[in-house]
Formats: C-alpha cells, structure tokens, sequence
C-alpha cells in the first residue's frame, strides 16, 4: 500500500505566542544552569566538608553532586542542540 507523504514541517508563525513561549523557554535555561551552579558549589562543600572530617559517606555524596551538577549543566546547555539532533534524525525517517 502506498501512503503519500503529507511534507508537513515546523511552522514558527502558525500559532499565537510562539515568541513567548520561546522567551519562558530560555528563561527556564537560565534557571537551569544557575541551579547547576548552585549545585556544583553546595556539593563541592560538602565534598569538603566529609574529606576533612574523615567522613568518606559524605565526601562521596559530595562527589557525586558535582559529577550530576555538570551532567545537569551539559544537558541543560546542549538542549538545543539535542532537540535540533534528533528533531532533524527523525525528520529523516
């Protein structure tokens, strides 16, 4: 069976708001990536904080703030990109 193909894309002036929603967007990155620098200094601390007092719980809590801290700040800095990807890979389908 054959199913024409409808070539239907993004329309960035089809809906009302669209620059609106793109301004909230950006402000959300914003907040995101200040949360990701909250998180690396509040979790470094406490990374220093269990390695002076000999606390190896609280060193590798620490520890694994900041590693998710920096994974949150990439994400969050590189969600364009990744939607831009993979937008444009199934685009290609």
């Amino acid at each position: 069976m054959f199913h024409a193909d409808p070539n239907i894309s993004p329309n960035t002036n089809g809906l009302p708001g669209t620059s609106e929603a793109e301004k909230i967007v950006g402000a959300l990155l914003t907040f995101g990536l200040i949360a990701a620098v909250a998180g690396i200094a509040i979790a470094s601390i406490t990374w220093a904080l269990g390695s002076h007092s000999a606390n190896p719980h609280l060193a590798g809590r620490g520890k694994t703030g900041v590693v998710v801290s920096c994974l949150a700040a990439l994400l969050v800095g590189g969600a364009d990109i990744l939607v831009g990807f993979f937008a444009h890979a199934g685009s290609a389908l």
